[in-house]
């Protein structure tokens, strides 16, 4: 019986895809009579308990419900410190300064993917780290991975395989970084299967690698498709993309956006009552990973040419 989550940001009005993303985690959570969980990713300055509400409204209009208490990441400081006290302690983790500037300008860890961290601070000499904190500046600290070689095995994609770099823990302002609180959330929740955006593929290699090194099960991985605008660009919330309000201004009901989400993911339907009915059909077998078009003038969900 699989426990799966839906990990929405609170920094803004969901767009389609986040809304297809969440349909999608809870149909995959479901086949087996399993159980689908609520977290806030709600660190980012971003983040507001307004956005938040207006997010758990558009959940309560394509009546989707979750599993459980809600899990907010600003209320869990303590595990992330420990986590990164345990790593510490292990010698796996080591202070970085370099800025996004000096990772650009500095050539490519070898053979890691185009922007891998080349490895600038990991073996600082005593007077070098001396240097950088009389600096005034604080360091960001991050995983010692070693090059690790880890391929992650995806349902809708199979084997990913991909070098892991020095990845960051913890940011320059002292914030917990997403690759961290992600995985600590997940072994904290008992989750053992991630539903989310294909976006997030190239990075769940450091998640499986992290999972290792903290001694905790790694999930089954889900990635499916974003939700393309008609230029073929990702939907996001900052750029106030395409959301429920939108989709009822072009003449659709949450009816028709559950049947559309509904044939994105697979399932033969023209119409639907509720997520209770596509559940009864999803086979995820069936599901693409082809990208999926919003085109406003249906409104339709199409898959990409």
């Amino acid at each position: 019986m699989p426990t799966g989550r839906y990990a929405p940001s609170p920094t803004g009005t969901f767009h389609l895809g986040n809304l297809r993303t969440a349909v999608a985690a809870a149909l995959f959570a479901r086949l087996d009579d399993g159980r689908c969980l609520l977290r806030w990713e709600d660190l980012d300055v971003t983040a507001t308990a307004e956005h938040e509400a207006d997010q758990r409204r558009d959940f309560a209009e394509l009546g989707l419900a979750f599993d459980g208490l809600d899990l907010h990441q600003r209320d869990r400081g303590d595990a992330y410190r420990d986590a990164l006290e345990d790593l510490r302690q292990a010698g796996l983790t080591y202070p970085c300064w370099c800025s996004r500037k000096d990772i650009r300008d500095a050539p490519t860890a070898p053979h890691g993917p185009p922007g891998s961290y080349p490895g600038t601070c990991r073996d600082l000499s005593r007077a070098e780290i001396a240097q950088r904190e009389s600096s005034g500046r604080p360091p960001a600290i991050r995983l010692r991975a070693d090059s690790a070689d880890v391929t992650i095995h995806d349902r809708l994609h199979g084997a990913h395989r991909q070098q892991v770099d020095d990845f960051v823990l913890r940011r320059f302002d002292g914030t917990p970084a997403y690759n961290l609180v992600v995985v600590v959330d997940d072994a904290y929740q008992g989750v053992d299967q991630v539903v989310r955006g294909d976006d997030l593929l190239p990075s769940t290699p450091r998640h499986a690698h992290l999972h290792h090194v903290l001694g905790t099960p790694e999930p089954e991985w889900v990635h499916v498709s974003l939700v393309l605008d008609s230029g073929r660009e990702r939907l996001a919330k900052r750029d106030g993309s395409a959301g429920l309000a939108e989709w009822r201004e072009h003449g659709g009901t949450v009816g028709s956006l559950l049947a559309a989400i509904g044939r994105s993911l697979g399932i033969e339907t023209d119409a639907v009552a509720d997520l209770r009915e596509l559940s009864a059909s999803f086979d995820p077998h069936a599901v693409s990973t082809r990208p999926v078009v919003y085109n406003p003038r249906g409104p339709v969900l199409a898959f990409a040419d």
